[in-house]
């Protein structure tokens, strides 16, 4: 049997957004209409540096693109406003994620370590079933720095009191990428067409979460009898 990986993570720490759920389509489309508002259409090279990263980052980002860095505040707002409204009209999971959740709960504590809101993440996997296989849902909240700072799969694998280094991160971006590997996981890159950064810093890659290696993996490691 040819394994993803030849042993069994203490905890699976997953990213949500383009990895649980399919919303980073809704982060490109809020950040459009944003930026539409304020005559400004958004390039490939934009699309790139935004994908991922906290969404008040995003706001400066996008402030600093339309040419009015003082309106980063508001821009942050109105992007959170039309993220949200767009989630709410279409929450879609990823292919596979259903399934590579509920078989990989069998064998290890799972936890969403994300940058959206924790209103929005909840939300998000609560629609579409999956909350219930989380014990932690990571939000950058207090003086938790968002990704690609380390600090939410840090707190992940706290809360489990787990090493770092016997966890897995379960990633689609580059900067969600970085936060593991800073955080000392082993990372799972998921996504058909990764950067070449993404694919050397990650540890295996899959082109989504229905690829037929991660279930086989997935249910050989519950066959092992390690559930937690």
């Amino acid at each position: 049997m040819s394994e993803i990986f030849p042993w069994t993570p203490a905890a699976v720490v997953f990213d949500c957004d383009g990895t649980l759920m399919d919303s980073e389509r809704h982060w490109v489309d809020a950040r459009t209409l944003v930026l539409h508002a304020y005559d400004v259409q958004p390039d490939e090279e934009f699309t790139e540096r935004a994908k991922g990263v906290h969404y008040t980052e995003c706001g400066h980002l996008m402030a600093a693109v339309a040419g009015r860095p003082e309106l980063a505040g508001e821009m942050t707002g109105r992007l959170l406003t039309a993220f949200r409204s767009l989630v709410a009209e279409d929450p879609v999971t990823t292919p596979g994620a259903e399934d590579m959740v509920e078989r990989t709960a069998r064998f290890a504590p799972l936890a969403v370590a994300s940058n959206c809101p924790r209103d929005v993440v909840e939300h998000c996997l609560d629609t579409a079933g999956l909350l219930e296989y989380f014990r932690q849902v990571i939000v950058p909240e207090g003086v938790m720095r968002p990704k690609p700072h380390p600090d939410v799969y840090l707190t992940a694998t706290e809360r489990f009191d787990a090493e770092p280094g016997d966890c897995l991160a379960v990633e689609d971006s580059l900067c969600g990428i970085r936060s593991a590997v800073r955080a000392g996981l082993r990372v799972l890159g998921v996504g058909s067409d990764p950067d070449r950064e993404s694919l050397a810093m990650a540890d295996r890659w899959a082109p989504s979460l229905a690829d037929p290696a991660l279930l086989v993996w997935a249910d050989s490691r519950a066959l092992c009898g390690v559930a937690r």
